[in-house]
């Protein structure tokens, strides 16, 4: 039951990084204004067509890059968690969840963002963390109960 639990967490964590990787990429492609709409794709795409100084495109950038390792690092743990690696799952937790947590807050309570595909991958994290805490718990109980 555990390593089933892990590799479905592992499929989403698998899905969630490729997403944020090319999103990642995606922003550090586009002009400034094209970057922000590609982000906050549920405001008027007309309001972020201004003339953003250099820093402001050096910020998204920045941002593009995070997405970029996130995803990255979520990927590679997919592989571990798949392998049944709980650490591997701690730390795509740990970096996806704590980036959703941000998302969120910032993003999707602020109304900036349509439900596809951001909140979908929130929900995506999310889930891969509760079935891993699932997993987890099953087998300590597994574990106790065999001694």
């Amino acid at each position: 039951m555990t390593l089933k639990l892990l590799r479905i967490a592992a499929g989403l964590w698998l899905i969630w990084g490729l997403v944020h990787m090319f999103a990642g990429i995606a922003t550090m492609a586009r002009d400034t204004p094209e970057a922000v709409g590609g982000i906050a794709d549920a405001v008027d795409q007309s309001t972020l067509n201004l003339d953003y100084p250099d820093a402001v495109g050096a910020v998204v950038n920045q941002h593009g890059f995070n997405l970029l390792w996130i995803g990255a690092v979520t990927l590679v743990c997919a592989y571990f968690i798949w392998r049944n690696s709980m650490l591997a799952a701690a730390l795509a937790g740990l970096v996806g969840g704590l980036a959703d947590v941000g998302y969120f807050v910032f993003l999707d309570l602020g109304g900036h963002v349509n439900f596809v595909p951001g909140t979908v991958m929130t929900i995506f994290s999310a889930s891969a963390i509760a079935l891993t805490v699932w997993a987890w718990t099953s087998s300590r109980r597994e574990s106790v109960a065999s001694t």
